[in-house]
């Protein structure tokens, strides 16, 4: 594919030097739609982003789109603070029915603001105000968000210095096989909390993802998180899970802890429950953790009510039926999993490892540099995706939950020519 060169001035001239995404994919994008960007010259580009995980179900979803047209055209509220709407009450009921009874899941709801950072920081905030403690354990390689809380348990190091202050009240442990099997699990964790001279304050919580996106698609197996749950309990310590890019059916089930047969005294959920990359996120917890004063938590952004529409829209569209979006989405991650299996035999000395689960994978390799080249290559080639990691040394594919089989091998096409054309 032939790029001619964008005209991007504006946003080298007035735009703060911090942006991201864009400097990998120097383009103007116009439109989108399903699991496509257009850029405003017309180029195609086949998107295995997904806005981050929050584009589960395509851009502009026709049902979730008419939804949001209608809601609007009959001038529909579309801020609401925490006030009670016709939107918001249609979303919890679709929540309950569809998500959270069938699963008995005993959750109170609250919607702590738009962004998951402000899901994480409801979350610790709760575990420190029902227990009494400052203290919250996180794990290597984590990521929880950009705000100082969310920071203070996130483990890369480039994003932790970008908070300027020191980041207290979390202590990171290892992640599982963070030492390739060769420590029982829990050993140090464990021995701290049980040792008086270890220097480990009591933890109010500890929080965990179950597959680690942004720090390099770390899969944490089912008997790790069980284990977990155990300890924690035994230990009266909170188990938040951090479901924020893996959770609304990213990894097969809705939630990613599912599979694990646990159920986490808290869970963060934002990205794509509203289906539309529209601001909105939930912070999850059992009625007994429910100790808030009437606006002890608040933000003006709370009641974004259009994605209130567009979430109830996706879960009829695609969680009301019971399994059917499951077990599709698992079977696009066996088709994604043989495409790398085939990759990785291609490029043997080089691929040091696929992982991943549902549609969510990494492959990384040897050569800590290839992933951006690789990334880089595929945006010539018209595909887009990213880098994670600690050193962005892992590719990184996140399509949507909506792609179709063709769409989706089209995709692992370029990226095997994108590997192969960068060795």
């Amino acid at each position: 594919m032939t790029i001619t060169q964008p005209d991007l001035s504006v946003f080298e001239t007035l735009e703060s030097e911090v942006r991201s995404y864009c400097r990998g994919w120097p383009a103007v994008f116009d439109r989108a739609h399903g699991s496509r960007m257009y850029d405003e010259d017309g180029h195609e580009y086949l998107d295995f982003f997904a806005g981050a995980g929050s584009l589960n179900y395509g851009h502009n979803n026709p049902v979730l789109k008419r939804a949001l047209i209608d809601y609007l055209e009959r001038d529909g509220v579309t801020h609401g603070l925490d006030m009670s709407t016709t939107a918001k009450r249609a979303f919890l009921e679709s929540f309950q029915n569809w998500i959270l009874r069938p699963r008995d899941l005993p959750y109170k709801v609250m919607f702590p603001g738009p962004t998951g950072t402000n899901a994480v920081e409801s979350a610790l905030k709760l575990a420190r105000k029902v227990k009494g403690r400052e203290a919250i354990v996180s794990f290597t390689n984590a990521f929880h968000g950009m705000s100082l809380g969310s920071l203070a348990v996130t483990g890369n190091a480039f994003k932790r210095a970008g908070a300027g202050i020191p980041l207290v009240h979390g202590t990171p442990m290892p992640f599982d096989n963070y030492f390739d099997g060769k420590v029982e699990d829990f050993l140090w964790f464990e021995r701290l909390l049980e040792d008086q001279g270890s220097g480990l304050n009591k933890p109010a919580a500890v929080i965990v993802e179950t597959v680690q996106g942004e720090g390099g698609i770390n899969v944490a197996r089912p008997e790790w998180l069980r284990a977990l749950a155990d300890l924690c309990e035994r230990q009266d310590m909170l188990l938040i899970v951090d479901d924020i890019q893996m959770g609304c059916g990213r990894t097969g089930a809705f939630f990613s802890f599912e599979e694990a047969g646990i159920t986490p005294d808290i869970v963060t959920v934002s990205k794509s429950i509203s289906g539309y990359g529209l601001p909105m996120a939930l912070t999850l917890f059992k009625p007994e953790l429910d100790v808030w004063e009437p606006g002890e938590h608040n933000g003006t952004f709370r009641g974004n009510n259009p994605a209130f529409v567009t979430a109830t829209a996706a879960l009829e569209a695609y969680w009301a039926d019971g399994s059917a979006m499951e077990k599709q989405t698992r079977a696009r991650g066996e088709q994604a999993e043989q495409a790398l299996i085939a990759i990785t035999e291609e490029n043997l000395a080089d691929v040091k490892e696929y992982r991943g689960r549902g549609l969510v994978w990494g492959m990384e390799f040897h050569d800590k540099e290839r992933a951006g080249r690789i990334a880089r290559r595929a945006f010539e080639l018209g595909l887009l995706i990213e880098t994670s990691g600690p050193e962005s040394e892992v590719v990184k594919l996140l399509p949507s939950l909506t792609i179709t089989p063709d769409e989706l091998d089209e995709g692992l096409r370029i990226l095997a020519r994108a590997v192969r054309e960068t060795a």
